[in-house]
């Protein structure tokens, strides 16, 4: 089943595409969309149609690098709400720590924000399985963050360290516009130093954000009501599985009610949190397996299991076959 959250669309689809010299109608028509979609008011994507947007924008520019380009091509004027109230906070550590809340508003991503005493380290995650993004999302996802980085602090910051299941090419030309080179890993990242992350940003302005955070919290809020329990118990695992806390306790302090609350609305929906748990790590673990090379174990971490062998035993009981031979299906089916 698709993800039914719709995402609004943004004037910097349009903005970017110009600057690539790319006409609008040849992506929309590239990716099977409405013609006047740009041009209207409050219109909205859902998950799938904004992957295949993506992919319709990158196929029609003919530009390997365009993910990269255009994350570095990014401007004031092309920000969404989100991300320029993050240009207003103190340094990129706040900046990153508030995209991360409210991203969802923009996009089918989940921003993981680490910050240690020597670096801080900015994972990207897409949050729409069984849809599979084109790999260039990772690296635009990634070249924003550093030019929010850049821009916030008018240094040229180079990021101790990049990661990445996929590859992205040429690869000398993407660890020219990084700084260093792109190191194979199950997680999309970013790491920067301690001495970046937190280098005042100048375009620092505690009015503005005063002004953004009611109406980004109202957005909030609002997406949140709309939602039934089991899509915020969905979406509330997306975030927390990767850190290894998948308890229905986890999930119940995420979203603010006691873990009994939130069985009684699971159940007044006609399912349990067992049910979204194993229908959300099922949908993790196929996404995983057709779109990255990981590791069954790497997999199991993910997905907040104690050992690989209790993943095995699962998906098994899932789909009725083992992780390796469904990747070698969905590998087949990919030729």
């Amino acid at each position: 089943m698709l993800p039914t959250s719709a995402y609004p669309v943004s004037p910097a689809w349009r903005l970017l595409m110009h600057a690539f010299g790319v006409a609008p109608a040849d992506v929309l028509r590239r990716a099977g969309l409405p013609d006047d979609l740009l041009a209207r008011d409050n219109a909205t994507l859902r998950a799938d149609e904004f992957a295949r947007l993506l992919a319709a924008f990158h196929d029609e520019s003919g530009d390997p690098l365009l993910a990269l380009r255009a994350g570095q091509a990014m401007s004031f004027e092309m920000f969404d709400p989100p991300v320029f109230a993050a240009m207003c906070s103190d340094n990129f550590d706040a900046a990153a720590a508030r995209l991360a809340r409210y991203k969802r508003l923009c996009a089918p991503v989940a921003l993981h924000v680490d910050v240690g005493p020597a670096a801080t380290t900015i994972g990207i995650e897409w949050t729409a399985p069984p849809v599979v993004p084109p790999p260039m999302l990772y690296a635009f996802e990634l070249a924003c963050c550093l030019q929010l980085a850049r821009l916030g602090t008018r240094r040229p910051v180079v990021p101790l360290a990049v990661t990445s299941p996929h590859r992205f090419e040429p690869a000398a030309e993407v660890a020219q516009a990084f700084g260093v080179a792109v190191t194979p890993a199950p997680i999309v990242s970013m790491t920067l130093a301690a001495a970046d992350a937190r280098a005042p940003f100048l375009t620092a302005r505690a009015g503005m954000w005063s002004f953004f955070e009611p109406e980004l919290r109202r957005r909030l809020a609002e997406l949140d009501a709309g939602a039934s329990a089991a899509e915020r118990v969905r979406a509330a695992l997306l975030e927390l599985l990767p850190g290894g806390r998948g308890g229905v306790a986890d999930v119940a302090q995420r979203l603010g009610v006691s873990a009994r609350t939130l069985q009684r609305r699971l159940q007044d929906e006609g399912t349990s949190f067992q049910q979204v748990l194993d229908a959300t790590r099922e949908g993790l673990a196929r996404y995983y397996l057709g779109a990255t090379g990981m590791a069954g174990a790497e997999i199991s971490f993910l997905l907040g299991f104690e050992d690989p062998n209790s993943f095995i035993r699962a998906f098994h009981d899932w789909t009725g076959t083992t992780p390796e031979r469904l990747r070698s299906q969905l590998r087949a089916d990919a030729r």
